[in-house]
């Protein structure tokens, strides 16, 4: 018997397949140094505490039991008061970041919409507003954030987007952040043009130096901020949000319930404790930042001895993520030759809109030790003949 032939919708036909997953099958050799995935460092999840975190709710059975759409309350006032928000109505906790963004998509995008995204953009951005048939345009990433100079040019000549959506700190893949000239000016277009901010938000938490910019919550009402504690506890506790006006709030948990109905009250409930034991919190994420501090400057510092001019990046003030410029070098092609000498990352067009990307590309410096990502350098600069 022949197998079913699937047709994919017409909202699936328009997805990106993603570069990245497809990619992580090149580096499960064991020989290969990957700089490639997105993950943050196994050994720095906080197993212990999470563990006394789980034992605390496995003891309550009210925990194991399933809770309101918009998330266990406790952990709403948890997030309300990490996220510096007075109204824990105005949280909603969703199954991971991506979620938040997959449900606010469906809720305020109609097929034909206009959304603006990063470009170079996240892919799991991409891969939302393609699957709600927006039209994706990309407004180019600076070192100051994304170009919302060139953006006010194309509202001036009619463009009307829904939403902008961006990773404003330490972007993936691009590392920058958007200083607060960038933000006041988004937060003014948005006010004159009626559209909504989203802003991803799921390395702010992790700059080791420069200086923290202000707030979005302070420029204006039409901001939406998800969040996760995928960075700084662990990915599997699967626990993000939304932080957003009550009237999108509504919106969204009316979606999500048809979705899954709610999220896991047990992991909700460790969340909350973990979030509310600040001296904890501060302590470990603390510990995080100056990690990857460590290995942000082991990969400046290979970088300048193993490629010096022939590469171009800005040195990391936090998050995972470094974007490197190999001017006259086809980072896709390059890739095969780079893993065959033990190295992995992820080139620059996988995260291009409309721009070229094609001699850029990604290197998350998170999960190896600094002498690993010295040699993960070495690497690459003999694959690429420098």
């Amino acid at each position: 018997m022949s197998a079913p032939v699937v047709t994919p919708s017409a909202a699936l036909s328009n997805v990106r397949g993603s570069a990245i997953r497809d990619l992580l099958s090149l580096t499960e050799r064991p020989d290969v140094l990957s700089m490639a995935g997105g993950l943050p460092a196994t050994e720095l999840i906080p197993q212990e505490r999470i563990a006394l975190a789980a034992q605390r709710a496995v003891g309550d059975r009210n925990l194991l039991q399933y809770t309101v759409s918009a998330g266990l309350r406790e952990c709403r006032d948890a997030i309300a008061r990490h996220e510096g928000i007075d109204d824990p109505e105005q949280v909603l906790i969703t199954h991971g970041s991506q979620q938040a963004l997959f449900l606010l998509a469906h809720a305020l995008v109609d097929p034909g919409d206009l959304v603006v995204v990063d470009d170079p953009v996240y892919v799991g951005a991409l891969q939302v507003f393609q699957s709600v048939r927006a039209d994706v345009r990309g407004l180019p990433l600076t070192d100051r954030g994304i170009d919302t100079d060139l953006l006010e040019q194309w509202c001036e000549a009619g463009a009307r987007p829904v939403i902008v959506h961006t990773v404003s700190s330490f972007h993936n893949p691009g590392g920058v952040t958007a200083d607060d000239g960038r933000r006041a000016h988004l937060a003014r277009l948005a006010e004159r043009y009626g559209f909504w901010i989203i802003d991803d938000n799921p390395y702010g938490q992790l700059r080791f130096r420069g200086t923290e910019p202000t707030p979005w919550r302070h420029f204006g009402d039409r901001i939406i901020s998800l969040g996760t504690v995928s960075k700084i506890l662990a990915p599997a506790l699967r626990v993000g949000w939304c932080v957003a006006p009550t009237a999108v709030i509504a919106l969204v948990e009316r979606l999500r319930q048809g979705a899954d109905l709610c999220g896991s009250t047990f992991t909700q409930a460790m969340v909350a404790d973990l979030l509310t034991d600040r001296d904890w919190l501060d302590g470990h994420v603390e510990s995080v930042r100056d990690a990857y501090r460590s290995r942000a400057t082991a990969l400046v510092d290979a970088l300048t001895t193993h490629l010096g001019s022939a590469a171009e990046f800005t040195a990391p003030e936090g998050g995972m993520f470094c974007w490197v410029r190999l001017p006259g070098v086809d980072t896709t092609a390059l890739l095969g030759e780079a893993v065959e000498h033990g190295v992995a990352y992820v080139p620059g067009s996988a995260f291009a809109v409309s721009r070229d990307a094609g001699d850029c590309l990604r290197l998350s410096f998170a999960t190896l030790a600094p002498a690993d990502i010295d040699r993960a350098v070495t690497r690459l600069a003999a694959a690429s003949g420098v």
